[in-house]
């Protein structure tokens, strides 16, 4: 008897507990994987904290005084830096410059790529080295893509140049004339950053599926027909994507532009984010920096938003 007690008695709380651990052990194991969990998190919170969370916060306390790069100042001016920010003309010529590139390059940007896409996409020879050749360019530097563009539009000895000669047409100082250097780096950053948009555009060709195509050209449609009725209706989630993340990028505009004029400023070609780098390490004023920079921000975040409620609107609308 006494032998069968602890199976009789292992028997009854199986039956009395349903089968299940007890409670306290339900507990301390989801106490145990709460824990881990947040150890497992801990590297990336502690570097989104230092490198992200801080930087903001520090930011915005900074734009709040007139910090200098020398180390002067420090001192708390209210919104003194803001109120200037929003009156400085050439904080606002410089994003009018910033807004003109945007305008100038993305609708190139998306319709090439579009283009491409849709080369490769049907059948185009040698598939591999063009998809290569589209996308190589984006892979490069920005130092190197500016130099090699640099000597493109060398007025002497530059590409451009002769191939305006081989037309009949004048040569141009295309970094040098302020009514051409703008366009001369929209060039630049179209044939730079286009392979991105275009590995969105073709990545979303080829998950159309293939039988609507094959239901089309029974029925009679020709290639255009498929193109206005099947392919871009089915790329305007990824248009509309492609889209907000060029002008999110042309709205960033520095490097190129800054590398390929040599750092020179110019009225017609500074951008907001080299405005607001020439205010903080060219004039020291740190303070009025950051406020320019936290102006700049919230226009981001309102063009965002306002193409992220169009998308949300034209996709219901289709519905």
């Amino acid at each position: 008897m006494s032998l069968d007690a602890p199976a009789d008695t292992a028997s009854t709380r199986s039956i009395v507990t349903g089968g299940r651990a007890p409670r306290r052990s339900v507990l301390a194991g989801a106490r145990g994987d709460r824990v881990a969990s947040w150890l497992f998190l801990a590297p990336f919170l502690l570097a989104f904290a230092l490198f992200l969370v801080w930087p903001i916060l520090h930011g915005i306390l900074l734009s709040f005084t007139d910090q200098s790069l020398t180390g002067a100042g420090g001192g708390f001016v209210g919104f003194a830096n803001y109120a200037e920010a929003l009156s400085d003309g050439h904080m606002w010529r410089s994003l009018g410059n910033t807004v003109w590139f945007t305008i100038l390059s993305t609708v190139p940007l998306v319709a090439l790529a579009l283009v491409m896409a849709l080369l490769v996409d049907r059948g185009l020879p040698g598939q591999w080295l063009w998809r290569l050749s589209f996308f190589m360019p984006y892979l490069l530097a920005s130092t190197v893509i500016s130099q090699i563009w640099v000597w493109i539009f060398n007025p002497q000895i530059g590409a451009a140049n002769a191939v305006l000669e081989f037309f009949g047409m004048e040569p141009l100082a295309w970094l040098q004339d302020p009514g051409v250097n703008m366009f001369a780096i929209v060039i630049a950053t179209v044939w730079w950053t286009v392979g991105f948009n275009f590995l969105l555009y073709l990545a979303a060709l080829q998950n159309i599926p293939q039988h609507q195509y094959e239901a089309a050209a029974i029925d009679g449609a020709g290639a255009w027909r498929q193109l206005g009725s099947i392919t871009l209706p089915q790329l305007g989630p990824t248009t509309m994507l492609v889209v907000l993340l060029q002008v999110l990028a042309s709205l960033k505009l520095f490097d190129q532009a800054y590398q390929m004029l040599g750092g020179v400023s110019s009225d017609t070609t500074r951008s907001i984010v080299q405005h607001i780098y020439e205010a903080g390490f060219v004039g020291y004023r740190f303070g009025y920096s950051a406020a320019i920079s936290y102006v700049f921000f919230v226009l981001i975040v309102i063009v965002g938003a306002a193409q992220t409620v169009l998308a949300n609107r034209r996709r219901k609308e289709r519905r």
